[in-house]
């Protein structure tokens, strides 16, 4: 199998644009050219060398096959484009070329690099994010009152509502959100510190540089540079882990009703969609298979992220290297996840009478615990519950349905009238605060979206 040839399915054409091989260069380039400026406006550079480099620093300039070769040999990407960037920048200002990527260090590009990919996949995924919240929301308001079995250890166990389930999947997404947007000022951080982490290169100007370089790139200053202090990568591929998580549990929950013999929804259908090579009747939820097949890789790449956060010193030795494929494949993954889900979610299909007949399934043991409650109040709950699982075996045993097993016994049918037992075995009746639970997950997406709750 070819990664190449699987692309379709593990990727989004936005995140793919924001870590291909262009935007990694191009970034580490627009931190050339804001160093350059930061600087000339501090008089560490001149501003004429500071312009020179500033126009140079475009990747279409770049010999992009030289720099994948010469970067083994160098160690890292950013040793052999600076070199190809200063000879550019010579070409039309040889003084210039002096002063390219002055008093940094090859990490400096790299890292803020990969931070401003970061960004601009962040925006992308907020977007996909917000979308998929809208469809979870509109499911949820639209089926607050459609019943259907909840399920506990995969067997049958109370009645719930489909709105219910899927305000669950919107609450676990919100939550998502919001850890993404705390979690900004953190990880968009500058990273520039020089040889060592001092910017002893820029002399007393080094803090002004940053400052001003910082701004230029609108990222956060941080307090100091970050060379060996991991943390900020490490949660960032730990955070769309936790989004991927919460995809992967959607992905899963759709793919058991979308079962043969559940049938309780199913993903849209389009030509050529989830289709069987051999059997023409298949409908396979291809993009829950995507999402949770993402979910089961993402883990792995975390915990390589957090192993790598153990560096050594000032600047580090392999776990730095470790990162520089990892969180691209982590993004790649959470954004091709959110993709799938989106696009299944704005149109997934719900099935509500095979919700409520699946619902029968049991005759009527799903109601037992309602029962139960009903006879505590006379025959206290311990007595109870013992009589109700007594009703259930029989049942069972005889493939009857619960209500009848319980109307023939005359001590049970004395404390429970047949008007009060028929309302026990309404499933609509039992739902608790199932609709309350769904409107307060809304209310605080409508909340999120600065909108007037209704």
């Amino acid at each position: 199998m070819s990664v190449d040839l699987t692309a379709a399915m593990f990727s989004s054409a936005a995140i793919d644009a924001a870590f291909g091989v262009d935007a990694c260069v191009q970034r580490m380039l627009d931190f050339e050219a804001a160093l350059a400026q930061a600087e000339a406006a501090h008089g560490v550079i001149p501003q004429t060398a500071a312009s020179a480099i500033a126009a140079a620093c475009d990747a279409s300039r770049i010999d992009l096959e030289g720099l994948a070769q010469a970067a083994g040999a160098a160690g890292n990407l950013a040793i052999p484009l600076i070199r190809q960037l200063t000879a550019q920048v010579a070409q039309s200002d040889a003084e210039a070329a002096k002063y390219v990527h002055w008093g940094a260090t090859s990490q400096d590009a790299i890292d803020t690099g990969m931070v401003l990919q970061l960004r601009d996949a962040l925006e992308s995924i907020d977007a996909d994010l917000d979308a998929l919240c809208g469809a979870l929301a509109n499911l949820a308001d639209t089926h607050r009152a459609t019943v259907m079995i909840g399920r506990t250890w995969l067997q049958h166990a109370l009645p719930t509502t489909f709105g219910l389930k899927a305000a669950g999947w919107l609450d676990g997404l919100l939550r998502q959100r919001q850890r993404l947007a705390q979690a900004r000022p953190r990880l968009l951080a500058l990273q520039f510190g020089g040889a060592a982490g001092t910017l002893a290169g820029l002399g007393a100007q080094g803090p002004a540089v940053a400052a001003t370089l910082a701004g230029r790139l609108r990222l956060q200053l941080p307090d100091l540079p970050w060379h060996g202090q991991r943390d900020r990568v490490a949660e960032a591929g730990a955070l769309l882990g936790l989004l991927t998580g919460s995809l992967g549990k959607i992905a899963r929950d759709i793919s058991l009703m979308a079962q043969t013999e559940v049938g309780e929804a199913a993903e849209p259908s389009a030509p050529g969609r989830g289709g069987s090579s051999t059997m023409p009747h298949k409908r396979n939820p291809v993009a829950c298979a995507a999402t949770l097949a993402a979910a089961t890789r993402v883990p792995g790449l975390v915990a390589t992220l957090l192993a790598a956060q153990v560096q050594e010193h000032e600047r580090a030795l392999g776990g730095w290297q470790a990162e520089w494929d990892t969180l691209p494949q982590i993004v790649r993954l959470t954004g091709a996840a959110l993709r799938q889900m989106r696009q299944a979610l704005a149109g997934l299909e719900i099935d509500a009478a095979r919700m409520r007949a699946n619902l029968d399934l049991t005759h009527g043991l799903i109601m037992a615990e309602a029962v139960t409650l009903a006879l505590g109040a006379s025959l206290g709950r311990q007595q109870a519950h013992a009589r109700v699982q007594q009703a259930c075996e029989q049942a069972l045993a005889e493939g009857s349905h619960l209500r009848e097993v319980l109307a023939a016994d005359a001590a049970l049918a004395a404390a429970l009238p047949p008007a009060q037992l028929e309302k026990l075995f309404q499933p609509e009746a039992y739902l608790g605060a199932a609709n309350d639970f769904v409107e307060r997950v809304l209310w605080t997406w409508r909340a999120d979206q600065h909108t007037e709750p209704r």
